[in-house]
């Protein structure tokens, strides 16, 4: 069981899943506003994506070697991503950073890495100080088993502080193979990027000759077609991908410019390799779901249906007299239990996590399954209509008004 994902002591267990909706082996049905922490932006099940991993689990589950549909989704992304030149794909987004990472300091022939507090890159151990996600969610400071020698080298900074980033570049600079960032925020609630920042990161990493990498792991293909690269128009020189590149199936990429890709072997000197990536069935789910996402209209609509329901969340909220933050942005957001506003990590510790917990339990009572974690995300997906959205935000007008009479 994944500890961020658990719900108290008594977790949900799901038997099966259609469009936005669970249903649990006791039988009750929730509208799903996690969908699998993202992957699933066309919904549990969709007919089209079932069909292609149908049709392409006749002819094999894996190879071990390459297939076409691997060579297809790989070309798309190319296609979409406006900094990726080249990728190669893994199982997972921690595969998928830890690899970036290898490659960053290979390539530079460095160690320092520079990161921000509350962001979450997987759970390899370079990463794992002061990260968000169940680390945050436990409140844990660090993890047992992570040696001191092995995160020595790890940096953490505040995000959306750009000058904290110039005054260790300015003293480390050298030194630094790489800043690693969620472009926007979503594994400690959603946290925009202030304007300017990512932009400052590139700069600084031109500077002192770093490479930046972008997880996107949450935001590729979530808050653009070309992900949030594409929507800041801040191109990273190397780009972690996972979630919805494979539609639902366990999956990962990592990718970027040219000459930095070919480092990696058989072409070139950084070892990496995966037994079941770019397996068919995952690359099938994939191709598949970004043939979904690239039909007229689906953009607008995700983002349109996302500021309607926080809308209605922030009206419940303010009729009910519960402090809320709302921070948002396309298909996914984040409502902080705290007058805010929320920029970075140590303003996301000012939430009322005690009155999220009461709220979390009183929507799932009421047929509605948000984050059991106050610093998670919320999904929108295609399968996610007004009918649903009209729900949710009446189920939150009693979910509000219990937070109030309960603190």
């Amino acid at each position: 069981m994944r500890c961020a994902r658990a719900v108290g002591s008594s977790p949900l267990f799901i038997a099966a899943a259609d469009g936005c909706r669970i249903q649990d082996e006791d039988g009750n049905i929730y509208i799903d506003y996690v969908s699998s922490w993202g992957p699933l932006i066309a919904g549990h099940a969709h007919p089209e994506v079932v069909a292609a991993v149908r049709d392409t689990v006749t002819r094999g589950t894996s190879y071990g070697i390459p297939c076409r549909l691997e060579i297809e989704l790989a070309r798309k992304v190319v296609e979409l991503m406006p900094a990726v030149e080249m990728v190669r794909m893994v199982n997972s987004g921690t595969e998928a950073t830890m690899s970036a990472i290898r490659l960053a300091r290979g390539c530079t022939g460095r160690k320092k890495l520079i990161k921000f507090s509350g962001c979450y890159h997987g759970h390899h151990d370079c990463l794992l100080a002061q990260a968000g996600s169940g680390v945050l969610t436990l409140g844990l400071p660090g993890c047992p088993g992570v040696p001191e020698e092995v995160v020595r080298h790890t940096i953490c900074l505040p995000y959306n502080d750009l000058s904290a980033v110039a005054a260790v570049i300015g003293e480390l600079g050298p030194e630094v193979a790489a800043i690693i960032v969620e472009p926007v925020a979503a594994n400690m609630g959603v946290v925009l990027p202030e304007p300017g920042f990512l932009e400052g990161l590139r700069n600084l990493c031109d500077h002192c000759g770093a490479l930046l990498i972008f997880d996107e792991v949450i935001t590729g293909f979530r808050v653009a077609p070309g992900g949030a690269q594409q929507r800041f128009g801040v191109r990273p020189d190397l780009t972690c991908l996972g979630k919805i590149i494979g539609g639902g199936l366990p999956v990962g990429a990592y990718g970027g410019r040219r000459d930095i890709m070919e480092r990696v072997a058989p072409v070139g000197d950084v070892y990496q390799a995966g037994t079941l990536s770019g397996n068919p069935l995952a690359m099938a789910a994939g191709l598949k779901t970004l043939e979904l996402l690239g039909q007229d209209g689906v953009y607008p609509l995700l983002a349109a249906n996302l500021e309607y329901l926080t809308r209605g969340l922030a009206e419940a909220a303010r009729d009910a007299g519960v402090p809320t933050t709302i921070n948002q942005i396309a298909s996914m957001g984040c409502s902080f239990f705290t007058p805010g506003p929320v920029r970075n990590f140590a303003q996301t510790q000012q939430s009322d996590t005690r009155a999220y917990g009461i709220f979390f339990r009183e929507m799932l009572d009421r047929g509605v399954y948000l984050a059991p974690s106050q610093f998670e995300a919320l999904f929108i997906g295609l399968a996610h209509g007004r009918g649903e959205l009209d729900y949710t935000i009446e189920a939150a007008r009693g979910a509000f008004k219990a937070v109030r009479e309960q603190e």
